[in-house]
């Protein structure tokens, strides 16, 4: 991943006075697979189709490879076919009345490729989604994920410049879309393609991506890795869309002035140590920890940092963890354990977390 292939500067998108994208600003290197992630409405598949060439934006610049394909001050807007991008949509948009071979040719006879060049396009992307074998069949006897390696087939036929994902696997079921993930991801590898990615899913999003852009109400919360928007979130939003993550309230007390370790006082009297990512500005008021990262065990505290008393209100069994909920003096905890740790409800136990897991957030 080196220089930018996309360069989006201050995007703004309007419907009228509602705005759907406001100000957005970000960069996807060359070999880079960045997703936007965020709930329905905050703006993440408007921006992908403002860079799609499929939505007028009302501000702003996008530039791929360098050149402007949409610029507000020089009153510039290229058309989709002449972007050198390719979309692979939520509804695959498989044409149920082709053949798979028809489908996936469909783009490169439009662009009245010769007719070799086509088949020997047609069969590499095929083959790139393990369907060659399924050429011929007609698209109406395909399945739902059948269908979606289809559709990408197609997307990556022509070698675009840059691939496009509308939340492309929201319509498999569960087991088939995990096994999706891996298999987008290593086409991606393997293909060394830019490629932008929406998705509401956040496992998905932290599966997948080299970066994840986490984005609200038309704007961007946090850009980072997937391991940087877990473990480090920088707002309360960001920790509590992003994985499953105890908010405490209190006050910082040791009057930090620099990014680094941070005496926090939560509601309930308790004193705890954790990390601030930025220089607190004062007025922040709360820390975020993740449920998986708290430790729980029988007995009293040992002197531990960040330990306290508690007690089990309810136990639930999700399969792969146990949730438990547990009363403590700042209010209750979520906690996250493997099957193998079992607590009776109603138990007395210590709970306790590192002070690099309990994360000042922003104000």
């Amino acid at each position: 991943m080196s220089e930018a292939r996309i360069e989006i500067s201050d995007l703004t998108v309007r419907y009228g006075d509602v705005v759907a994208v406001d100000g957005v600003s970000l960069t996807v290197a060359s070999g880079e697979h960045v997703t936007l992630l965020g709930p329905s409405g905050c703006g993440k598949t408007t921006t992908l189709r403002a860079i799609a060439g499929l939505e007028e934006p009302s501000g702003g610049t996008i530039r791929i490879d360098g050149t402007p394909v949409y610029s507000a001050a020089q009153q510039r807007n290229v058309p989709a076919e002449k972007r050198g991008v390719s979309m692979v949509f939520q509804s695959y948009a498989v044409w149920p009345h082709m053949s798979v071979f028809d489908n996936v040719a469909y783009g490169l006879r439009v662009r009245k490729l010769p007719s070799a060049e086509i088949e020997g396009a047609v069969k590499r992307a095929l083959d790139l989604v393990q369907m060659r074998d399924f050429a011929p069949r007609s698209a109406a006897l395909l399945s739902g994920g059948q269908q979606q390696r289809v559709a990408l087939a197609r997307a990556i036929a022509f070698s675009p410049n840059v691939l496009l994902f509308d939340e492309p696997l929201s319509n498999l079921d569960a087991k088939l879309r995990a096994e999706m993930r891996v298999e987008l991801r290593d086409l991606q590898r393997r293909l060394g393609v830019t490629s932008v990615y929406v998705t509401h899913d956040q496992e998905e999003a932290l599966a997948i991506s080299d970066r994840v852009v986490v984005m609200n109400v038309g704007g961007i919360e946090q850009i980072g890795s997937p391991e940087d928007i877990y473990n480090r979130p920088k707002t309360r939003f960001v920790a509590d869309f992003v994985g499953s993550a105890n908010l405490i309230g209190g006050r910082i007390t040791n009057g930090a002035s620099g990014p680094g370790a941070v005496q926090f006082e939560a509601t309930g009297g308790i004193s705890l140590q954790a990390l601030a990512a930025h220089a607190p500005r004062g007025g922040e008021d709360c820390v975020a920890v993740r449920t998986a990262y708290i430790e729980m065990a029988h007995g009293a505290p040992d002197g531990r940092a960040n330990a306290a008393t508690g007690s089990i209100r309810q136990r639930l069994f999700h399969g792969d963890f146990i949730q438990y909920i547990v009363d403590w003096p700042a209010g209750q905890l979520t906690v996250r354990r493997p099957p193998t740790e079992i607590f009776e409800e109603g138990a007395a136990v210590t709970v306790s977390f590192a002070a690099e897991h309990c994360v000042l957030l922003e104000r």
